[in-house]
């Protein structure tokens, strides 16, 4: 069995976060470990309240995942501080962890700074270069690179730019996935790698309901890494698990509600697993 650890904060309502990444986790018939980097009070309208756990605690999560259970894939999102940031970019220096997938979670979704300048030096300059790809959507891509794409092209401006700075720039080889889920017209994503860039065409589904989608899909993309697919065909699956989970249109909460994680299960063992 794969086993696929997630580094990120803690949904005590269940739709995004830990709780999200373990649903997916386990939906791809996969085994999930975590390490908490946050307690959030959160639900469906919004977030009232963070407690940020103590980098050094980070650290001994991840001493005990990693001396015992080795995970096959690592999915990163809310990582809260540069000092937890370090922690765990060193930790997965030391181990040598593969596959590591960041949803370099900087804004939340009512476009309010969620990371410090100094947090986001350390993600830039520590965290990111060490992962085989990063998922930041169209805000995180302004934070990150400058640009704010607004179309197809811009995204493809956007994602090369990013590529250069954090992998290319530091010698190392990755890539980059600019997610359209933020724009207006279309749903559109962007690869670039070393050599090549993708485009990833959809369509908007007529879902509001779409609390945590961005912790779904990276752990969804780290679940096929593990599996052995490619960086290309493992967000295409992703995106696939995404679409039918929104399909679903699942309904809880007076707000945003979350994903039906397991509406997909039947299409992932068929297509994916067996």
């Amino acid at each position: 069995m794969k086993k696929i650890l997630t580094i990120a904060g803690s949904d005590c309502s269940g739709g995004a976060g830990i709780q999200a990444d373990i649903k997916t986790i386990t939906t791809h018939r996969m085994y999930a470990m975590s390490v908490i980097t946050a307690l959030t009070a959160q639900n469906t309208i919004g977030v009232s309240g963070i407690m940020e756990v103590d980098a050094d605690f980070v650290a001994m999560q991840m001493d005990a995942v990693f001396s015992d259970i080795y995970p096959d894939a690592v999915k990163i999102g809310m990582v809260a501080n540069s000092d937890i940031i370090k922690i765990i970019a060193k930790k997965l220096v030391q181990y040598n962890a593969k596959n590591i997938v960041v949803d370099p979670v900087m804004v939340s979704t009512s476009g309010s700074r969620l990371l410090g300048e100094e947090a986001v030096t350390a993600l830039r300059e520590e965290l990111l270069p060490i992962a085989a790809l990063i998922t930041p959507n169209i805000p995180e891509t302004k934070m990150l690179c400058g640009i704010e794409p607004t179309s197809e092209e811009e995204m493809e401006q956007a994602a090369k730019k990013i590529f250069t700075q954090v992998y290319q720039n530091n010698g190392r080889d990755g890539a980059v996935l600019v997610k359209g889920g933020h724009l207006i017209d279309s749903a559109v994503d962007v690869l670039r790698d070393q050599s090549v860039t993708y485009v990833y065409h959809g369509y908007k589904i007529d879902n509001q309901n779409t609390h945590g989608t961005g912790c779904t899909l990276s752990s969804a993309i780290a679940c096929n890494l593990a599996n052995g697919l490619n960086v290309y065909e493992s967000v295409k699956y992703a995106k696939k698990y995404i679409n039918l989970a929104l399909q679903a249109k699942m309904n809880l909460g007076a707000g945003s509600g979350p994903l039906n994680h397991m509406a997909a299960n039947t299409w992932i063992s068929k297509e994916i697993l067996d």
